[in-house]
């Protein structure tokens, strides 16, 4: 099985850059990715079911993965909720699928995004982790918008090994995602 382009780049040429960055001596301090997380919350399962399963099929068609459903921990009656009731699906990535996402991500699916001006640079969580809101599930190519039961948002976290949001940045921005250039950089004051 071939090594995914961006786990290639990550071991020839982004390792070497955070290690003169950061001036980092011990290989097993250079931050890295550990998991790509993505998330579906769908408030309207509660009166459609079917919603649910559709998501959980386009998380398996964008991921290659089976999407695991999440349930409500406790009962909030505003929103006619009850503990245990399904409400989302997630899927877990990680080593190679991990990598090969990422660079789908990268390289096709943030492009499509409309009126894309950068990644926002405010969406590390102040323990080196990223979240990415997505409006749209359609940017994905794997969905086909003639099939769809409706448009979704999801949330797709890369969490990292390291605890700075600006070594974390450093690693993302070395990667390619595409943030944007204005306002304060992870880690700067404001």
């Amino acid at each position: 099985m071939p090594v995914p382009r961006m786990k290639e780049r990550y071991e020839k040429v982004v390792t070497g850059r955070l290690k003169e960055e950061f001036g980092i001596r011990n290989v097993n301090q250079i931050p890295r990715l550990q998991k790509i997380l993505l998330n579906v919350g769908m408030g309207q399962a509660i009166q459609n079911p079917k919603t649910l399963e559709a998501a959980q099929e386009e998380l398996r068609q964008i991921t290659g993965q089976h999407a695991v459903v999440t349930r409500a921990k406790k009962a909030i009656s505003n929103f006619k909720l009850r503990g245990g009731m399904k409400i989302g699906c997630r899927v877990t990535l990680r080593r190679e699928r991990m990598w090969e996402f990422l660079d789908r991500l990268i390289s096709v699916a943030i492009p499509r995004i409309r009126d894309f001006r950068g990644l926002p640079t405010k969406s590390f969580d102040g323990r080196g982790n990223y979240t990415i809101g997505v409006r749209e599930q359609v940017i994905f190519p794997e969905i086909d918008y003639d099939k769809i039961e409706g448009i979704h948002g999801l949330d797709i976290t890369l969490v990292t090994s390291t605890s700075r949001d600006d070594q974390a940045f450093a690693l993302l921005r070395e990667l390619g995602m595409p943030f944007r250039t204005t306002g304060p950089l992870p880690g700067q004051q404001q």
